[in-house]
């Protein structure tokens, strides 16, 4: 564009010089400004195949170094902007195969826990089996032996629920309903499969709900959740110990807090409780570690939130908001 308005003023010029009489000088003006506008050509020429050259050796840092050069030491003008641009771009791409890469180690990791998870009460079914083949097997071992298949397939088919469970809410394809429930029956349907349980370890369970509230939320999962939450206070709750819920409401928030007087959990697994297969802890040797995952899932789902705080020695406490705008 340079180049072509000074052709345009060159022309001009000779065209002046040549009406008015000179055209000497217009001769001596042509050779220098063809002159000027060559040295300008080949300037600029030079130029741009040098900020091609730093261009190229910028991507070529980017690509080869470990860490990204500083944005400070780009260019100015527009080969800043554009190293600048594409400084932000890598930076973006760095991240996302950085996340891309600790994804795929947990999947890694969620898969060989799933595979041993499911391997160990498979190779006690395999044994089991074969050992009911004995024909001098007594009747009574043989019924213990079927009571054992029988629990740990149970134990592999509450395994498989709760993992397609997670992985429908990881995927946001589980929809939850909005239905209105008494908070007393639904705390009393997330505690009754726990009454036997408590009742053979010595472990008092008490509710202390109020018949007037009600909340508006899915029962079936909710109840899986608040379940999953005093399933873990009562595991870690010795003899004579007790496990807590108390309720109550307010125009923002449904308040349920789960405690226990039991073994509690050290500060430093405190943040962790709540991922998925987390190893730490006094966690019981039953445990596959999604029971708390899953409960943290379903109420985030409904606007809620679950909170922990816990004493070694003294206990844990639980506590879940359930918000009154549910979105489900």
């Amino acid at each position: 564009m340079e180049i072509i308005i000074q052709g345009t003023m060159i022309g001009v010029t000779v065209i002046i010089c040549i009406l008015a009489g000179e055209p000497k000088a217009a001769c001596v003006i042509l050779g220098v400004c063809v002159t000027g506008v060559f040295l300008t050509s080949v300037i600029f020429r030079w130029r741009r195949e040098r900020q091609i050259t730093e261009l190229t050796m910028y991507l070529t840092r980017l690509q080869d170094e470990l860490s990204l050069p500083e944005l400070s030491k780009c260019a100015g003008g527009r080969l800043g902007i554009l190293e600048s641009e594409i400084y932000k771009l890598v930076v973006l791409f760095s991240e996302q195969r950085s996340i891309a890469h600790r994804e795929k180690g947990q999947l890694a990791e969620m898969l060989s826990d799933i595979s041993h998870q499911i391997k160990t009460p498979l190779a006690s079914i395999t044994i089991m089996t074969d050992l009911l083949k004995s024909p001098g097997l007594s009747e009574k071992k043989r019924e213990e032996f079927t009571d054992k298949i029988d629990s740990q397939v149970n134990r592999i088919t509450w395994l498989i629920r709760n993992l397609l469970t997670l992985s429908q809410l990881d995927a946001d394809v589980l929809r939850l309903k909005k239905e209105e429930i008494s908070l007393q029956e639904l705390i009393k349907r997330s505690c009754q499969p726990f009454e036997i349980l408590c009742e053979l370890k010595g472990v008092e369970l008490s509710r202390h709900i109020g018949e007037e509230l009600w909340i508006t939320c899915d029962k079936r999962w909710t109840t899986e959740a608040i379940s999953n939450i005093v399933k873990n206070c009562i595991e870690h709750t010795k003899t004579g110990g007790k496990v807590e819920i108390i309720a109550n409401q307010n125009n923002f928030a449904t308040n349920i807090i789960i405690r226990d007087d039991g073994e509690g959990i050290e500060k430093k697994h405190l943040p962790h409780i709540f991922e998925r297969f987390y190893k730490g802890g006094n966690r019981s040797e039953d445990s596959v570690g999604i029971g708390l995952s899953m409960s943290r899932q379903i109420f985030l789902k409904q606007n809620g939130t679950i909170s922990v705080k816990s004493q070694t020695g003294e206990g844990t406490e639980f506590c879940i908001k359930l918000y009154s705008e549910v979105t489900v």
